[in-house]
């Protein structure tokens, strides 16, 4: 299998799992296993068009956001999404400090995967017969920018489903609702993580394949886009259920090749 179609296999699972529910990190680690590891200048570039994707999905949104601010909702949204990305990168900067880093290991990313499977069964389950609910209120800020710092530092976990379930185990049951502010707030959190990376390797680019970080970019960012679309249509009338059973799986299957030296 050549470099190029190695490289166009991650940005595809970049753009794929960067926003659904399923954890990207996960699905990365797995798929450098197999296709060669890559620089942490690459993931940047891949996790980088995965951004530009939903800013260029939300940028309407956003514009009415950071420019009517004469109107009370808007003004009130958007504290509340500054809110949950403060706790998210105060949380993030205390784990820096303390020197975490992510486990590298197959098998704690599968039980993670096997784990939030059942807790989004658990949670549909549970929310199943709630009231439709849209309003984020400061409990929803909250608990989004909480749970969105703890998937950060829990492999597996995945970013979106963390912020998306907190938010309607807070109360915003309406999918849609929840989902748009879990991606609104993951946009500056992800560029704050995406440049801090940046910045930390911004002197290991001399023998970087520049080549390969812009078909990674363009990738990653046609397929977000594509895979966020979709997503933004499914949960008008689904719920997540399908998410679950496939990141069961997933976690399954992952335990069963590390178990038999596929996979480490």
């Amino acid at each position: 299998m050549t470099d190029t179609l190695n490289t166009i296999i991650l940005g595809i699972v970049e753009g794929v799992t960067e926003f659904l529910p399923v954890s990207s990190t996960g699905h990365l680690l797995v798929a450098e296993q197999w296709l060669g590891a890559r620089t942490d200048l690459f993931n940047v570039a891949i996790q980088a068009g995965a951004i530009l994707a939903i800013v260029l999905i939300y940028w309407k949104r956003l514009v009415t956001l950071l420019t009517r601010w004469d109107q009370p909702a808007n003004r009130d949204y958007l504290l509340k999404l500054v809110v949950a990305f403060v706790i998210t990168g105060v949380g993030g900067l205390a784990a820096e400090k303390l020197g975490f880093k992510l486990p590298q290991a197959v098998v704690p990313i599968a039980i993670a995967f096997f784990v939030g499977g059942v807790l989004i069964l658990v949670i549909e389950h549970y929310l199943a017969n709630k009231p439709p609910a849209t309003e984020i209120t400061w409990n929803v800020a909250f608990w989004v920018g909480v749970c969105q710092f703890l998937a950060g530092v829990l492999p597996g976990t995945s970013r979106s489903a963390a912020t998306i379930f907190a938010a309607m185990l807070a109360g915003v049951t309406v999918r849609a609702a929840a989902t748009e502010f879990a991606f609104l707030v993951g946009i500056p959190t992800m560029f704050a993580a995406t440049g801090y990376l940046y910045w930390k390797v911004r002197h290991e680019t001399g023998n970087e394949d520049w080549n390969a970080l812009a078909v990674g970019f363009v990738v990653s960012g046609v397929v977000a886009f594509i895979a966020v679309k979709w997503l933004l249509r499914y949960v008008q009338s689904h719920r997540f259920t399908w998410f679950a059973w496939y990141r069961i799986a997933f976690g399954a299957a992952l335990l069963a090749m590390a178990h038999a030296g596929m996979v480490h």
